[in-house]
């Protein structure tokens, strides 16, 4: 394959860099239908995004004009480690422990913590991330359910079936590892927030508006939530992934819970680790390479 990169940033004015090549390979930098247009009118055959998540490209455009477009998918097994650890510095507060630290006030104070073996932990969605957070929280000797769009006999090895309803009423502990649609979007929203347990710690490693961010907030606020921990957070694109020293973010919902003293913030990096950046760039290309040979495409979306 003969390739060529740039650092530029794809938006409507970057697009023609892509003239004189037949396939594109991008992140998460959204994609309307009018750069969809263009691009197919330079020649370009197919988009493959380095991400599993695909909410950032106009789907539905590119079905009507006929452009090829692809996600990939990677090793789970470090999101799941991410998400477990998340998990336990809610529980344990560090984010509370460190700023205490930092401040040379170290003293127990409003630190006392729960251990996680005692806790009920509930993972929504039970693809290939949410049944490797089940098998690692396995060990830890905490009782599991999950749900999902059907039961799954691997997740049955380690947790308990229920509906999506007893898993929010009764879960200590609540992991979003469910991709985003219509179906999914604000899935945790005001009303689902009411019905939580007390104290209950919210963890999403999944797609910011699985969660309605004021909603969570308000929770937060209240203390009804306990603690997050968020690697992924509502209108983060544009921002994540930038250098965004000079900008301001005053009211953007990242500067609103890295602020607050009971959330953590990841920027959206769990899946940042040598083995799946590996397999998010060679199977991208092999989409390509496939598509080029008149092969039927792994992982593709339209």
């Amino acid at each position: 394959m003969e390739w060529d990169c740039t650092s530029q940033i794809l938006r409507p004015e970057t697009v023609d860099l892509a003239a004189g090549y037949e396939y594109v390979s991008v992140f998460t930098t959204p994609i309307t239908a009018s750069m969809l247009d263009r691009f197919k009118e330079i020649g370009v055959k197919m988009i493959g995004t380095r991400c599993i998540g695909f909410d950032h490209i106009d789907l539905v455009h590119a079905k009507e004009i006929g452009m090829v477009v692809t996600n990939i998918t990677y090793d789970s097994d470090g999101v799941a480690e991410f998400n477990v650890m998340e998990i336990l510095m809610a529980v344990r507060r560090i984010k509370e422990v460190m700023k205490k630290s930092m401040g040379n006030d170290f003293r127990l104070n409003c630190l006392l913590s729960r251990q996680l073996k005692d806790l009920s932990v509930g993972v929504m969605g039970a693809g290939k991330i949410g049944l490797a957070v089940l098998k690692d929280l396995s060990g830890f000797g905490c009782k599991l359910y999950y749900c999902n769009r059907r039961r799954k006999e691997e997740a049955d090895k380690y947790a308990e079936y229920v509906s999506t309803e007893e898993l929010i009423r009764t879960c200590d502990v609540i992991s979003l590892n469910m991709e985003l649609n219509d179906e999914t979007h604000h899935i945790l929203d005001a009303e689902a927030f009411s019905k939580m347990k007390d104290d209950v710690v919210i963890v999403n490693t999944g797609r910011g508006a699985l969660i309605d961010s004021q909603a969570l907030i308000d929770a937060l606020n209240s203390g009804k939530v306990s603690c997050a921990a968020l690697d992924v957070v509502e209108n983060e694109l544009g921002l994540t992934y930038n250098d965004c020293r000079d900008k301001d973010l005053t009211g953007q919902y990242i500067d609103i819970f890295r602020n607050m003293p009971n959330v953590i913030y990841t920027q959206h990096m769990a899946f940042y680790y040598h083995r799946a950046v590996s397999d998010m760039v060679y199977n991208c290309l092999l989409s390509m390479k496939m598509h080029n040979e008149g092969k039927e495409i792994p992982h593709r979306l339209a």
